[in-house]
This record gives structure tokens, C-alpha cells and sequence, in this order.
């Protein structure tokens, strides 16, 4: 028996699409209307998971009218215990993961059968080991990029607080100082004062293998003098008042002169009397030595650390006035200049330290005036040569990622250094 199937009233929209005002029953009429395209499938009207909306994140969609948004469920009071699912795609290998090595991995065995089917032997085993260390550098070198890349920026206090009431003259980039070159003659010696000690030459022989430990010189003492307060500058000036045009000591040059590749903040104190200037530091500034400050990566300002930037300055300090009087000979052999040192008292133990001021002519108009300090004196073929001696130290090879006790001797080239020093 075949059941009655009763067809519904339809009620006809002849002003447009939907159902007109009249026609809509009485259960819904508050019941909000989406608009859709009638090109549009059925499906399309009541997605839930919005993938319809998917790909076209960021275009225009003709089809979609903005009408379904009022079915949208907001609730502001969700429990804290509810978390949607993570949908997110796993995590990647970094650099590729498998496939990176696989493709290393083939362009060994490429190399291997271009050597020839030289694949035994020693030799063939030093150019394996030859090509691993050579891969080996260059996945650090990716390392440190990328770790470099998402590092956060290590930013220093400033030296000192810039005041409200000073006026920018201006202000220069660093990366501007980088390009610079100027080329002056040779130095011309005013006077030259203190006593140096002989340098003894057992000290080249020195290797990780012959190691001397550091002995320690408390007695002796060590001057850091700033430039107007040098008794000798002062009695140039008023000996010839045309001796120069500009004043400064040796550290204060060199910093200039590295002011490029500076991380940790200084500042130094200019000062002008009539058409001459006087460059200074301010007290304990320049007394200490840098270490790993132009690295790629420098050290945090950690006050509490034995690696903090203080600290290792302190400890390069103390190292290099040191290792300064322990190369010397112990015979009691002395270099005598022509006027004593200017910072001593009698009775005074002073460390071999001599200063010599020397001027360069820049132009018409300006001649730099500086104090440049010596440690020794070493004896070459009859000649004596005056010496500056300073160390380059090493803190923490797991920071640095190279141990010079093992490549200094046998690969000095893996000990790179970035140097620019002040020619005394």
C-alpha cells in the first residue's frame, strides 16, 4: 500500500531570493538568515569547520557575503581547564635532518670514487678524516648562524648617563668609522723616561707542553695616568706652547682606533684650551683589558659570574701586568732612559715600564702628541729592540668552542685573532 506523501506550500519570492516577509512562519521568524550564492553547493551554507573559508585567507571571496558570521558562538566565560587540540603540523629535523645527512653522505661517496679507487691505505684515511673536519666546520658555521640569527641582542649599560641639558653636536654611526684610512709619516721623539729590564729569550721556547706557571709581582707598582694629569705633557706645553695640537695617551688612541669592532660601552672626556685638545679617561676607565669583545657572540653582563665582562677584565689585567715582569731576565741588567720615571716616589718599587712621547705631524695645522709605554728591552744581533708585551687570553673553551691548548701547537690557524694595537 503505497503511503500519501503530501506536498508543502511553497510560497513564491517574485522581488528576489529566499523567502519574502510575509511567507516566513511565525517559529521562525527571529531566526537570523544567512545569504549565500546561489552557484553555491548546499554544504557551503552550513560548514561548521570553515574549511570552505581555507585557501582564500588573505583574498577576496566573491561568495562569501559576511552574512553567516551572526551563527558565530562566543562564550567569554570558558574554563580554564579547556584547551582546543593541537592541530599543529610535528616539528621539523633542524637543517634538513635526515635527508641533510644523506645528501652529505652521497656527496662523500661521489668524492670517494673520484680519488680514483684510492680507498684504502693512509692516505686515503687522511683525506676521510680531511673531509670530515671540513664538513664538521662548515654545520658549526650554519649552527652559529642560525643561533646567532634567533638570539636575542646582548645590549651593555652605557658608561655613563647622558644628561638632559647637553646639546648633540652629532652623532656617528660606527659602521661609517670602518671605511676610514688615514696615512700619516713617521713619529718624531720628544723625550723619552723610565728604566726597562732585559727580556729573556728561554720564553720563545714556551709550549702547552713546556708550560711555565704564572708567578705573581705584588711589589711592584703599575701607573695609569691620564693625559692632563702627566707632569711631563704639562712641562712640554709650557717649555714649547707649539709642541702640538692635540693630547692623549697610547690606550686612548688604541680604543679609538677599535671604536668599529667595540661592544662594551666607554666614553672619554675631551677637553679644549684655546686651539688645543686634551683626550682623557675618566678614573678606572681604560685601566682594565677587554676579553671576547669582538667576538661574534659576546659574553652577557652577568655581575655574578666568573665569565662576566668585569671579571674577565680584572683577571686580563692581572694576567698581563704579570706575564709583563716574568719574561724579563733576573740578572738585574737594566736600560736606563734619559729622565727617570715621572709617576714614581723614591723608595718605590717600580714595575719595567718606560713611556716615550712621540709626536706625528697630521697636516698644516694639527700634530697629535702621545705617551706610548714600553715593558722591555730585547738584544737582536747586537742591536736592542724596545718591546711591548701583552697576553691573549682564553677563559672558557666551551664558550669559545676552541681549545688552544690543543690547536696552538700543532694548528695555529685555528686560533684566529682580530688585533689592532697602537705602535709604541
Amino acid at each position: 500500500m503505497a503511503v500519501a506523501f503530501g506536498v508543502p506550500q511553497v510560497a513564491e519570492n517574485l522581488d528576489g531570493w529566499g523567502p519574502d516577509a510575509e511567507s516566513v512562519p511565525s517559529q521562525l521568524e527571529h531566526v537570523p538568515y544567512a545569504p549565500f550564492s546561489k552557484g553555491d553547493r548546499v554544504g557551503r551554507a552550513s560548514d561548521w569547520t570553515g574549511q570552505a573559508f581555507k585557501y582564500n585567507a588573505g583574498r577576496f571571496d566573491r561568495n562569501n557575503t559576511g552574512g553567516a558570521s551572526v551563527f558565530n558562538f562566543f562564550h567569554n566565560e570558558d574554563e580554564d581547564s579547556f584547551h582546543l587540540v593541537d592541530t599543529r603540523p610535528p616539528p621539523r629535523p633542524k637543517y634538513g635532518g635526515r635527508r641533510f645527512q644523506q645528501r652529505f653522505q652521497r656527496r662523500d661517496r661521489d668524492e670517494g670514487r673520484r680519488d680514483g679507487g684510492r680507498d684504502s691505505g693512509a692516505g686515503a684515511d687522511r683525506e676521510r678524516q680531511r673531509r670530515e673536519r671540513l664538513q664538521q666546520q662548515k654545520r658549526g658555521q650554519w649552527n652559529a648562524y642560525w643561533q646567532d640569527k634567533n638570539a636575542p641582542r646582548i645590549v651593555y649599560n652605557s658608561s655613563v648617563d647622558i644628561r638632559p641639558e647637553w646639546a648633540v653636536l652629532e652623532q656617528i654611526p660606527l659602521t661609517s668609522l670602518s671605511k676610514l684610512s688615514y696615512e700619516v709619516g713617521e713619529p718624531e721623539d720628544i723625550t723619552t723616561c723610565g728604566t726597562l729590564e732585559y727580556y729573556d729569550k728561554t720564553f720563545d721556547r714556551v709550549t702547552p707542553k713546556t708550560e711555565k706557571p704564572l708567578e705573581r709581582f705584588e711589589n711592584r707598582n703599575f701607573y695609569k695616568v691620564t693625559t692632563t694629569d702627566d707632569p711631563v705633557i704639562r712641562r712640554l706645553l709650557l717649555e714649547n706652547e707649539n709642541v702640538g695640537t692635540v693630547f692623549a695617551t697610547d690606550a686612548i688612541l688604541a680604543t679609538l682606533m677599535c671604536s668599529p669592532r667595540s661592544m662594551y660601552s666607554w666614553d672619554i672626556v675631551v677637553q679644549k684650551v684655546g686651539n688645543k685638545l686634551f683626550f682623557d679617561k675618566r678614573d678606572a676607565s681604560f685601566d682594565l683589558l677587554t676579553v671576547y669583545e669582538t667576538a661574534q657572540e659576546p659574553i652577557p653582563e652577568e655581575k655574578d659570574s666568573i665569565n662576566s665582562v668585569h671579571s674577565l677584565s680584572q683577571e686580563a689585567t692581572f694576567i698581563n701586568q704579570n706575564f709583563s715582569q716574568q719574561i724579563l731576565q733576573k740578572d738585574g741588567k737594566k736600560f736606563a732612559f734619559k729622565e727617570p720615571n715621572p709617576f714614581a716616589s723614591e723608595n718605590e718599587e717600580v714595575a719595567s715600564v718606560a713611556y716615550r712621547y712621540r709626536k706625528w705631524k697630521l697636516d698644516d695645522e694639527t700634530t697629535l702628541v702621545a705617551r706610548c709605554e714600553l715593558h722591555s728591552v730585547a738584544e737582536v744581533k747586537g742591536s736592542e729592540i724596545l718591546l711591548t708585551v701583552n697576553a691573549l687570553n682564553e677563559f672558557d673553551s666551551r664558550i669559545t668552542g676552541v681549545d688552544w691548548r690543543q690547536k696552538i701547537e700543532n694548528q695555529r690557524g685555528a686560533v684566529s685573532v682580530f688585533s689592532l694595537s697602537c705602535t709604541a
